[in-house]
């Protein structure tokens, strides 16, 4: 079920994008509630989501090692949906979170519509794969 434009327009992400943007995308997100442990993806398999963060904090592991903390308005699974590859890293839950996801397929809306979002996801996964 698609998310209220409201909730994708406050974060990050879509800071730069229209309001016709933030609607185009906000159709292809559904909500999701995450517990505490709950493992959002794993190093080395297959991903197919996107992942915004509305609320709670998870930690980013490589290799059993947290490389990082991620939080509200925090992004995270381009690089499988984007590049096809296996997941980077595990992400992992450390709180109760509201993480809003996009299935990969749907992911090149944003490239179609949304081209100011598609270059900061861009850039954010050439960083993280760089």
């Amino acid at each position: 079920m698609a998310v209220d434009p409201s909730r994708l327009a406050s974060q990050p992400l879509f800071a730069d994008a229209s309001e016709d943007e933030v609607a185009e995308a906000a159709a292809h997100f559904s909500e999701r509630q995450v517990s505490p442990g709950a493992h959002l993806s794993k190093e080395g398999g297959a991903g197919y989501f996107f992942f915004v963060i509305e609320s709670g904090t998870a930690d980013v592991s490589h290799e059993s090692a947290v490389v990082a903390t991620l939080g509200p308005g925090d992004f995270f699974g381009e690089a499988a949906v984007l590049a096809t590859t296996r997941r980077t890293a595990t992400v992992t839950a450390t709180s109760e979170m509201t993480v809003l996801e996009m299935f990969g397929a749907d992911f090149a809306v944003l490239e179609a519509h949304s081209p100011s979002v598609h270059a900061t996801v861009r850039a954010a996964l050439a960083q993280r794969l760089g």
